[in-house]
């Protein structure tokens, strides 16, 4: 919220306001299963708390609910005050098929009673769904034991707390994952959804800089290389990835958090600031979308967050993967696989992602003309599904008349 426009509430009309999730400020809330437990348990009185007080005290008075569907415990709140609720699943829809079917999954065998696969094996949960290997579970892929039990736990509680809302929206657009929506009954697609222009916020502050230096780059010349907000990496990687980059000879854009390495500092390789000074450029966080809406821009190389994997869809970018937790495998999946927009990183037998990788991948992919292509094309259906007429849009309109309505 520090780092919104002041002026933004009043220009949007949009208001903001935090709760406490029951933790105390010197608690850890990188200890998953704890801050779990606390935002079930303490987050739901705040929440009908602050809706009472605003109902009370205010002529506007709230009268829908949108909640990220993995915060289902905001159904029970909605229900006891009488608000319809819709929630909003943020990530593929192929990922909510497979949460959907995890009791399906318990009862075949596939899974033990918490979440862990009885055996390694790939799964289809229809002839026509992408396969997923159990390796790759979402509740697998992130901390240790506890925090995949924890995780796998908070996920079943929060499905059948989900059950009871009044309507599922998804940023999705139907051509995308068309073999994942009957398996998702009743869900809406309204995606693609980009703030362009409107009020956004981030964990940092973005070098806005960063668009001028684009400016002066040649066209699809530029690598953007950009790793969400949690990926950390050790510095024996952290170097080969800056290697990587210098060697690879295209001018790029390096998104380096203060907390990317392992440590306090980002210590790059001996002379490599000096060396890729005439084209390289790294900044703490960058405007994201309106980088790789930029006419420079070549190729992305990304964790494979959905949000990033949605944004560079929709800029026609290619993708270099390279996924860090939970979905992005899966997501990974999605962009080599099946809609073939891009080629993964291969890690050695040590774990590591080279140098050699990385120059390989990306000079690949900038001669690929087939998934430049389908890049186009993907962008195309992505664009119209948000357009007039298109199936995005109108389920967002009829959500909308819904909401009037009820």
């Amino acid at each position: 919220m520090a780092s919104l426009p002041k002026n933004g509430n009043k220009e949007n009309q949009i208001h903001l306001v935090s709760i406490p999730d029951g933790m105390e400020p010197g608690d850890d809330r990188n200890h998953f299963p704890e801050l779990c437990d606390s935002m079930c348990s303490k987050m739901p009185g705040y929440l009908e708390e602050l809706i009472g007080d605003i109902n009370e005290s205010n002529d506007c008075k709230i009268t829908c609910i949108i909640a990220d569907e993995n915060m289902g415990w905001v159904v029970p709140v909605a229900r006891k005050m009488g608000i319809p609720v819709a929630l909003f699943w943020p990530a593929s829809v192929g990922l909510r098929a497979l949460i959907l079917h995890i009791p399906h999954l318990i009862g075949s065998g596939i899974l033990d009673s918490d979440g862990v696969p009885i055996k390694k094996q790939i799964l289809r949960l229809s002839p026509t769904m992408i396969p997923m290997t159990t390796n790759h579970l979402v509740w697998s892929c992130i901390g240790d034991k506890d925090s995949q039990q924890s995780m796998f736990r908070y996920i079943n509680s929060n499905n059948e707390a989900s059950k009871d809302a009044d309507w599922w929206l998804c940023n999705s657009f139907h051509e995308l994952e068309a073999p994942a929506y009957p398996l998702n009954p009743d869900l809406l697609s309204v995606g693609p959804l980009l703030a362009r222009s409107q009020l956004t916020g981030n964990f940092w502050t973005e070098d806005i800089t960063c668009l001028n230096w684009l400016d002066r780059q040649p066209a699809k010349s530029v690598v953007y290389v950009a790793f969400g907000s949690f990926t950390v990496f050790d510095k024996q990687q952290f170097h080969e990835v800056a290697v990587g980059l210098e060697n690879t000879g295209q001018p790029f854009l390096w998104v380096v958090r203060p907390d990317l390495t392992e440590g306090s500092t980002n210590d790059y390789p001996h002379g490599f600031q000096e060396r890729v000074a005439s084209k390289g450029r790294m900044v703490g966080w960058a405007p994201q979308q309106k980088v790789l809406d930029h006419p420079s821009i070549a190729c992305f190389v990304t964790h494979c967050g959905w949000n990033s994997t949605i944004e560079g869809i929709t800029a026609g970018v290619p993708f270099i993967c390279w996924p860090y937790f939970a979905d992005q495998f899966l997501n990974q999946s999605y962009i080599c696989d099946v809609w073939q927009v891009g080629l993964q990183l291969n890690k050695n037998d040590k774990g590591i992602v080279t140098e050699g990788e990385i120059k390989d991948k990306v000079n690949a992919l900038l001669a690929d003309e087939t998934i430049r292509v389908k890049t186009l094309n993907l962008r195309e259906i992505a664009n119209n599904s948000v357009s007039e007429g298109g199936a995005s849009m109108k389920n967002f309109n009829d959500f909308v008349e819904s909401v009037k309505g009820k």
